[in-house]
């Protein structure tokens, strides 16, 4: 049997607030989103100024990228490189800015991030997602 590691909530607050500080630091106003290996919620802080559907999209994104266990980018690059049949995937958003939490090569989780440009998005994320490491 193998064992990982999961996401406690005292790792959950320091992914929140190393991707809160990248976020300030560049003056954007994004929602930011922490979920479990299965997608399932842990938590979501919406920065002042960020439209609400910021929390709807930072959720999927970070839904996405635990249960594709990579980053959203990738299915936003097979959409967009021809492959439209994979708009019917049951992923519910395949845009930039869902980041994997990987820990000892297992994912045990990711962060989404939605309210600025989509790399903008991803860097916030994989700050929050690297500060474990």
């Amino acid at each position: 049997m193998k064992s990982k590691a999961v996401l406690s909530q005292t790792e959950v607050s320091q992914i929140l607030a190393a991707a809160r500080t990248e976020a300030q630091h560049n003056q954007w106003a994004v929602t930011i989103v922490i979920v479990d290996d299965g997608g399932h919620p842990l938590a979501l802080e919406r920065l002042d100024g960020c439209a609400p559907i910021g929390a709807y999209i930072a959720t999927e994104k970070a839904r996405t990228s635990a249960l594709g266990r990579r980053e959203s980018k990738g299915y936003e690059d097979m959409v967009n490189g021809g492959r439209h049949a994979f708009l019917s995937a049951p992923l519910l958003t395949s845009l930039e800015g869902g980041v994997p939490v990987i820990v000892d090569g297992q994912v045990i989780g990711a962060v989404g991030v939605s309210g600025v440009k989509a790399e903008q998005d991803a860097q916030v994320a994989r700050a929050g997602a690297q500060c474990l490491q």
